[in-house]
């Protein structure tokens, strides 16, 4: 499974952005997000790209459901938010601000 995880723009410089995913900042790439963002706004973040800008009515509900799943035991049987665990360590790997 695949999932998108969103985060908060913090700052960007050329075509890459530092992102706050709920306390992990990783650098990610804005080459193929669906319009611009700006610090201050929140990305769907998948395998270090931003591929979509999250719109300002949906972030606090996108941020709850994912506030959610991030709660459960990390040895609970949850594969959804083991691979939310995951994507959040995996990002940009390397490359951490």
């Amino acid at each position: 499974m695949c999932l998108g995880v969103p985060g908060k723009v913090l700052s960007i410089e050329g075509m890459e952005a530092s992102v706050d995913f709920f306390g992990v900042n990783r650098k990610v790439r804005l080459d193929i997000v669906d319009e611009p963002v700006v610090p201050g706004d929140y990305i769907l973040n998948h395998v270090g790209f931003a591929i979509r800008r999250i719109p300002d009515e949906e972030v606090e509900e996108t941020l709850k459901l994912f506030r959610e799943l991030l709660a459960t035991q990390e040895d609970s049987q949850d594969f959804m938010a083991a691979d939310v665990r995951g994507e959040i360590a995996g990002t940009a790997e390397g490359k951490q601000s």
